[in-house]
């Protein structure tokens, strides 16, 4: 059985035969498992009616643990200023986070989650890493570890080149 990509392969190696395209297939391949895994991923996210952005934001505030300013937020969750003031706006208004202001500086904000965000974090977590693990089924373990130490060795040089932050 044949993926998708490598479909898209043979017809390109039909047209330019002496082309590399081993970064199409190393690119497109972790461009499609990305795509397949985001819509997968995010269904316990969906039945608590949370999206997955929403979601990194809470994680974020849960995993650091104690307040987290909007600018540390986004370097967390690998936004945009303008995407995690508009996150935590609904975040807000849903009594999932709760905004300060700096007691020196009033335009200085300090986000934080609620209990009811603190809750919700902490019940959706195993929900999801299972889910997540059930998608995995089916690839050895050792080879999910390889996968895994090869993609971080990826995210390292990219990060390195293209600076790790959102465009």
């Amino acid at each position: 059985m044949e993926d998708a990509v490598a479909v898209v392969l043979r017809q390109w190696q039909q047209l330019f035969p002496g082309l590399d395209l081993a970064p199409v297939a190393l690119v497109g391949r972790l461009g499609r498992c990305a795509a397949l895994l985001q819509q997968a991923a995010d269904a316990p996210l969906a039945g608590a009616g949370i999206s997955r952005p929403e979601y990194e934001v809470l994680a974020a505030l849960r995993r650091v643990g104690g307040e987290l300013t909007p600018g540390r937020l986004a370097r967390e969750t690998f936004a945009s200023g303008a995407a995690v003031t508009k996150r935590v706006r609904q975040l807000e208004e849903r009594g999932l986070v709760v905004r300060r202001a700096d007691g020196r500086d009033r335009r200085v904000a300090h986000l934080s989650l609620t209990v009811r965000g603190r809750e919700l974090v902490d019940r959706l977590l195993p929900a999801q890493v299972g889910h997540e693990g059930a998608l995995l089924e089916g690839l050895p373990e050792e080879r999910r570890r390889q996968l895994a130490e090869g993609l971080g060795e990826l995210l390292v040089l990219l990060e390195g080149r293209l600076g790790g932050i959102p465009g």
